[in-house]
């Protein structure tokens, strides 16, 4: 007796809409801290969809909605000020968000997502490349699928320029930020 699988193999299997599932997501960031360390955090409120045409892959869309104020580096002292205005201003932005502009497939379990990441009230165009992970039936029926990528932005280009100097040289917070995506998503039926 053979059985056949209905899970996705690799992107150019994938079609229709899938959601994030946002307890098995982390959207997160890294950057330099003091020239000598890396701090690490994440958005824990968060939204997006992408919908794969697998017709024609540069048909596909992609968003992603963040509520900035669920910013979470595990020091509420350093997660006030990144809500400040000094940072994220997240009483006038209370939204990050990200549209994609254009997907192209760049091998069989790659794809780069272009789109317009919105920071602070300025958007400026990125592109991310994510590796496709796999897909899976779990045990509730659901078709997951999973997606890594990261990219590094500086954060000068969407007017977050605060900094302090080091009395040794060099500034207490690198214009570098490293935004890192581990995304499962869930078919929509």
């Amino acid at each position: 007796m053979t059985t056949t699988s209905t899970t996705p193999a690799a992107i150019a299997d994938l079609s229709g809409t899938y959601v994030i599932d946002p307890g098995h997501t982390r959207i997160g960031f890294q950057a330099r801290h003091a020239m000598v360390t890396k701090v690490r955090g994440a958005f824990n409120e968060f939204e997006g969809s992408a919908v794969v045409d697998p017709a024609d892959l540069t048909m596909s869309t992609a968003q992603l909605t963040i509520q900035a104020a669920s910013i979470d580096t595990r020091n509420e002292q350093r997660d006030g000020h990144l809500r400040s205005n000094d940072f994220l201003s997240m009483e006038e932005h209370p939204q990050i968000t990200f549209a994609s502009t254009g997907v192209r497939q760049s091998g069989p379990t790659s794809l780069e997502l272009t789109g317009d990441l919105t920071i602070k009230g300025v958007t400026n165009s990125v592109t991310i490349p994510f590796d496709f992970e796999g897909a899976a039936t779990d045990p509730f029926g659901n078709l997951r699928v999973g997606f890594e990528g990261a990219v590094t932005i500086h954060r000068k280009d969407w007017g977050i320029t605060w900094n302090a100097a080091l009395e040794g040289g060099g500034v207490l917070v690198s214009d570098k930020v490293v935004l890192e995506f581990e995304v499962s998503a869930i078919k929509s039926a």
